[in-house]
């Protein structure tokens, strides 16, 4: 079995982390990445190296070109060119359109798409040169259908959509697919963040009558990670509890 390289943008928690533990296996080098929170990092990493992956735990905000350079360059002399990239960070405003701020709206589409854009840039050259490489990003059904008080991170999970289709045909040639998964509602402290009214009321809306676990969401991740999905590329799977069927 070929051994990858992998990273993980903010694997400390969440989504991230059931990616981290559903790629973790004893053939595979783990990139775990965080921005602020680094004993929850290492407690990821923990847990992957009880599942015999190694795991390297490493910080940047991926909002910055020269942090993500750095953290590629740091994942690489430690391990070997990144080949598996899994866009995972993501951070929400959520309020009425005409309250967003200036900082806010260019915060939330540095991390969201710029982050997206640096790290699958950054690691495009090796698997260019490999003729394989696998680009996993983290978008939202709200990037397809929009949210009313979330137009902001509905706009930003929508270029991640379109990016996602471009980048397929493009890389397409080169061996590198590229696909994301679009969740809708997740179990995670973004959902915590709504309040307890607010998200009972959004609970209500979803036909299998609970949230998503972030461990249904990383078992796709796997799928579009693995030798055998080379066929597919350029998905968006919607993975929402029948909220949306397109």
């Amino acid at each position: 079995m070929t051994s990858h390289t992998i990273l993980i943008t903010g694997a400390s928690r969440g989504i991230g982390r059931a990616c981290a533990l559903a790629l973790a296996r004893p053939d595979v080098k783990l990139i775990i990445h965080y921005h602020l929170r680094a004993a929850a990092a290492e407690e990821t990493a923990d847990l992957c190296r009880k599942k015999g992956a190694e795991a390297f735990v490493l910080q940047a905000d991926i909002a910055s070109s020269s942090e993500v350079n750095r953290l590629f360059l740091q994942a690489e002399q430690h391990f070997s060119p990144v080949d598996i990239v899994v866009n995972n960070v993501g951070v929400a405003v959520y309020g009425q359109l005409q309250d967003i701020s200036d900082d806010e709206w260019q915060r939330v589409f540095a991390t969201n798409v710029n982050g997206m854009f640096y790290c699958t840039r950054r690691a495009l050259p090796g698997m260019i040169s490999r003729k394989w490489g696998r680009i996993i990003n983290v978008s939202s059904m709200w990037g397809q259908v929009g949210a009313s008080c979330e137009v902001l991170y509905s706009a930003t999970k929508g270029a991640v959509d379109a990016f996602t289709k471009a980048a397929a045909k493009e890389l397409v040639y080169s061996g590198i697919t590229v696909n994301a998964v679009s969740p809708g509602v997740v179990d995670t402290d973004m959902f915590s963040a709504l309040g307890e009214d607010t998200a009972q009321d959004v609970v209500s809306d979803i036909p299998l009558g609970r949230t998503l676990r972030p461990q249904e969401i990383a078992l796709w991740v796997r799928h579009f990670a693995a030798e055998e999905a080379e066929a597919v590329t350029g998905q968006i799977l919607g993975i929402n509890g029948g909220m949306e069927i397109h």
